[in-house]
């Protein structure tokens, strides 16, 4: 896996949830997504920030909240959602699908992992399907468990993550959770919707973890 597969994974990724947000009634648009605080809407423009936002922009954003990224990121997709009306943001989605611009300090497997898990964010709550091609999750999970940004080894220690879907693991420790990838990697940036298609040892210790950090 190269740089390129990565950026022509995320371009289909990104013309496949185009796709799905077209879809949507627009009453949907209104509903809570798996992110707290960010309805649909709200995600949907969060997915156009890379290819719209100025690095500028972000940085002074950093600098005004003191370094809190995830204040920064929840501040530009609310006001590009109070901007911009469900067409013009999947007209968008669509428009730079190809983009290979990232968001500060991000890497090329941190723009698949956003459409990845965001895509998911939107679909679940409306109760749409939205597969997960197990490849491009693993090459998710790998990032994901790689750097410290998305909390994973912190709320994954101790715990062994195995894959049904195809032939990968990661982790030690006595606590095993096995599922499709697509569900590990749910897991493995704090969505408890992941533990739905999961089991084994590890998942009852996981959900507690993840229960009490939304306490």
């Amino acid at each position: 896996m190269d740089d390129e597969e990565i950026f022509s994974w995320t371009a289909d990724e990104r013309l496949g949830l185009a796709a799905l947000l077209d879809e949507l009634e627009d009453h949907e648009w209104a509903v809570a997504s798996l992110c707290p605080g960010w309805t649909v809407h709200d995600v949907a423009a969060h997915m156009t920030l890379s290819t719209h936002t100025l690095f500028l922009d972000t940085l002074r954003g950093v600098v005004r909240t003191r370094g809190d990224i995830n204040r920064v990121f929840a501040d530009q997709a609310r006001d590009r959602a109070a901007r911009f009306g469900p067409a013009q943001l999947v007209a968008q989605l669509r428009e730079t699908a190809g983009s290979r611009r990232r968001g500060l300090g991000s890497r090329p497997l941190d723009t698949l992992v956003d459409v990845l898990v965001h895509g998911q964010d939107i679909a679940r709550p409306l109760g749409r399907v939205r597969e997960m091609p197990a490849e491009r999750a693993v090459a998710g999970l790998g990032r994901v468990l790689g750097t410290g940004f998305y909390g994973a080894p912190r709320r994954l220690r101790g715990t062994r993550l195995v894959a049904t879907d195809l032939d990968w693991s990661a982790g030690e420790g006595p606590d095993e959770v096995r599922g499709p990838a697509g569900d590990l990697l749910l897991l493995a940036t704090g969505r408890a919707a992941g533990l739905a298609g999961l089991s084994g040892p590890g998942v009852e210790r996981v959900a507690a973890v993840l229960q009490a950090r939304t306490l």
